[in-house]
């Protein structure tokens, strides 16, 4: 499965999130050990939904850019 990861920039590093997968999150220091970390989150996100006999959430969110003139 190919989940969207929205990863933004924080003060203190960076922050990731699933948008399929609700409450699936990761901090920190790098643009690369925040994706490291998220993946390792997916994985025990959906080894937790299976153990409770949960349904696995279909990939669903797309990501696109838009071009704005500047301002």
């Amino acid at each position: 499965m190919r989940y969207v990861m929205i990863l933004e920039r924080g003060e203190d590093g960076f922050g990731a999130y699933v948008p399929d997968l609700p409450g699936c999150a990761a901090v920190g220091e790098t643009k690369e050990e925040t994706s490291r970390l998220i993946g390792e989150a997916v994985e025990l996100h959906l080894e937790g939904l299976r153990a409770e006999g949960l349904p696995i959430p279909e990939p669903s969110s797309s990501s696109e850019y838009v071009d704005v003139g500047a301002t």
